[in-house]
């Protein structure tokens, strides 16, 4: 496959902010011009990939048991025909499929490429998809694949989509990131009883409270913060029970150790931030991040007058807003 093959079948839903960088390194296409550094090397395929492939596909992937899109998979087979595999450091996986259907997310073909991909520390899966997108993830997977993988960045999936039904162990693991619209309680709950002795950062987007969605409870866990004792970040973003989570954070263990706390994106309100500021001290965080809320004027003020130069409130919704919304209702 030549460089500009693949270049013809890279696309972007209209609107998307793709990102320019992931795990410290620039985001660069395969397909586009070639880098002349170490960057994280974002494949994704276009809407037309049907028309190309024919519908005889789905009838050769049903028979082979394996529904990874054939434009993708040429492309991605390509890829590695094309960059040395020893040299990726950092993969982003974006569109792999006209739809991102379920049954097309190409976990067996990056599961197939570990033996040659040995250099790969950082991976971003579902770049493309919407964080309310379905599909299997399949993480337990992945990180068994790539023992020595450092960063995880999973976006798209509600419920159990993940793939994530039981509690993960990885010795390498630094940085793992979820992106849901509303994650459920058992992929929250096997999260927090995971053997991750490296992890440094740890971002759930826990959505809305649908689908038996994950409770304070469920948290206490990670918000003890006994399991894992590299924890620097922590990230419980885009939650409906935000309040709930800033009242359990007033106590919670955990955040003595924390450089930055992120409640950001979520719904809140005035309650939440009482609790923030009346329970244990804040001022050792390097950033507390709140943007997208619900606060008064006043409550933004006391925040920036007793922690300045830490607390981020921009992106303010109003406090007399009729219907409190997470900020994934408008991705």
């Amino acid at each position: 496959m030549s460089w500009t093959y693949a270049g013809h079948y890279r696309n972007y839903p209209d609107g998307a902010e793709s990102p320019t960088t992931f795990a410290g390194r620039a985001v660069v296409d395969f397909g586009g011009t070639e880098p002349d550094e170490t960057v994280a090397w974002r494949i994704s395929i276009g809407p037309q990939a049907d028309d190309d492939a024919g519908e005889e596909w789905e009838v050769l992937a049903e028979f082979e048991g394996d529904r990874t899109h054939p434009i993708f998979r040429a492309v991605f087979e390509g890829f590695l025909d094309t960059v040395p595999p020893a040299s990726v450091e950092a993969l982003v996986v974006g569109r792999w499929g006209p739809e991102l259907e379920e049954d097309e997310a190409p976990i067996q073909i990056l599961c197939e490429a570990a033996e040659r991909l040995t250099g790969l520390k950082a991976m971003f899966v579902g770049e493309q998809a919407g964080i309310d997108q379905w599909y299997e993830a399949h993480v337990e997977e992945l990180l068994a694949a790539y023992p020595q993988l450092e960063t995880l960045r999973v976006r798209g999936g509600m419920g159990d989509s993940t793939g994530l039904r039981h509690p993960l162990t990885h010795t390498s693991l630094r940085h793992l990131a979820i992106e849901s619209g509303a994650l459920s309680r058992d992929t929250v709950v096997a999260i927090a009883e995971s053997d991750l002795p490296a992890l440094e950062h740890l971002e759930l987007w826990l959505g809305d409270e649908l689908h038996d969605g994950p409770t304070i409870a469920d948290l206490a866990p990670i918000l003890s913060g006994a399991r894992w004792p590299r924890l620097r970040y922590l990230g419980l973003r885009n939650a409906e029970l935000a309040d709930e989570i800033a009242l359990a954070m007033a106590t919670a263990p955990v955040v003595a150790r924390l450089a930055t706390l992120d409640l950001s994106l979520g719904t809140l309100s005035d309650t939440g931030a009482e609790a923030l500021l009346t329970g244990q001290p804040l001022t050792h965080l390097h950033r507390l991040d709140l943007h997208h809320h619900f606060l008064s004027p006043v409550a933004q003020t006391r925040l920036l007058s007793e922690l300045p130069g830490i607390v981020d409130v921009s992106d303010g919704q109003g406090d007399d807003a009729p219907h409190r919304y997470t900020a994934g209702n408008r991705l």
